[in-house]
């Protein structure tokens, strides 16, 4: 038998949790669907947490924060590895894990790993290593998040060239990075790495790093950074990438052939849609998977609404939560918060 629900929620990131605690919270029949083995997205899991735990980690490790202090410059201890950066970094997320798997148990939702996919607009199919069972639901609401985009002319091979979920799987700190993207994932982690003494360049195609931003503040910052030590390469780009035995050779359209030891690609984001079944159903997408969606978040299909990076800009944490509330106000009618602030808060670190 068909196990039915007033909600169905896909994806257990910051966006699917808090859009299935709101429709709980209002007597809804909840189940809620992922199909990674612990919860919480790339918010916890491989984005947001890491990053900025390890950027305390390295701010600590290298003493950047007591260099010049009294004329004394502390340097980074030798023979460190990832592994001892990452320390505190596992701990954390193990913690926000255990925080989300209570409030599911709290609010009764139930908690299904699996892979999803549309039957039809009302129908989810379900399928895990137990098995493959149908649930239906009165609304539907797609919170699957993204990943990061692999141009198809990058051999990403996650040993020497890495993507930002695999960057900090790194089994060595090595001596030269070359980060190519200079959006916030770009700029983040250059920052970060610069701090651990490693020497980064960074490659923008476009004038500037974190072009969304007001110019003075990124002009301020790309001063700041090159202070720190990074080495900045504007308006060029990436024409060819290949792993050389132990290093990269990277050459540029403007600016020749370079060497480095490992490269990180910040080329942006892409919607994880696949295997959904969205065309089944006619959800209509945008670019790189972007599920298309109305103010209240609904998409083409009039029980089917879709949050949080799934849906692009700006795909943050804090927005893609209040965006799952609102969408669970609209769909049931709830009388509460029904829309977002016009100017959401956005931090760069």
């Amino acid at each position: 038998m068909t196990e039915n629900y007033d909600l169905i929620v896909i994806g257990a990131g910051p966006a699917g949790e808090k859009g299935a605690s709101k429709a709980a919270q209002h007597g809804k029949s909840v189940a809620l669907i992922e199909r990674a083995p612990y919860l919480g997205g790339a918010g916890i899991n491989t984005g947001t947490i890491p990053s900025k735990t390890l950027r305390e980690s390295a701010l600590y490790f290298s003493g950047l924060r007591q260099r010049g202090l009294y004329g004394i410059d502390y340097s980074l201890k030798e023979n460190l590895t990832v592994k001892d950066f990452m320390y505190r970094e596992r701990i954390v997320v193990e913690k926000e894990r255990e925080i989300i798997e209570q409030s599911v148990r709290h609010h009764n939702i139930s908690l299904i790993h699996g892979e999803a996919s549309l039957k039809d607009r009302y129908t989810v199919h379900v399928k895990s290593s137990k098995g493959e069972k149908d649930i239906s639901g009165e609304i539907i609401l797609i919170a699957t998040g993204s990943s990061p985009h692999h141009p198809p002319e990058i051999p990403f091979d996650h040993k020497l060239i890495y993507d930002s979920d695999f960057i900090l799987h790194m089994d060595h700190i090595p001596k030269t990075m070359a980060v190519v993207g200079g959006g916030v994932i770009g700029t983040e982690y250059a920052s970060i790495f610069t701090a651990l003494g490693i020497r980064v360049t960074l490659i923008e195609p476009h004038g500037r790093i974190v072009s969304f931003a007001d110019s003075e503040i990124t002009k301020r910052l790309t001063n700041q950074l090159s202070q720190l030590g990074v080495n900045f390469i504007f308006n060029d780009r990436v024409t060819a990438i290949e792993p050389r035995g132990n290093h990269i050779h990277l050459t540029l359209e403007k600016g020749g052939k370079r060497d480095f030891e490992v490269a990180l690609i910040a080329a942006g984001r892409q919607s994880n849609v696949q295997g959904l079944g969205l065309e089944k159903v006619g959800v209509r997408l945008g670019k790189r998977g972007l599920i298309l969606v109305d103010e209240n978040y609904r998409t083409n299909i009039p029980n089917i609404y879709a949050v949080g990076d799934v849906i692009g800009f700006p795909a943050l944490a804090s927005t893609s939560m209040e965006q799952a509330r609102a969408a669970i106000v609209r769909a049931f009618d709830l009388k509460y918060k029904e829309r977002l602030a016009p100017f959401p808060p956005l931090t760069v670190y």
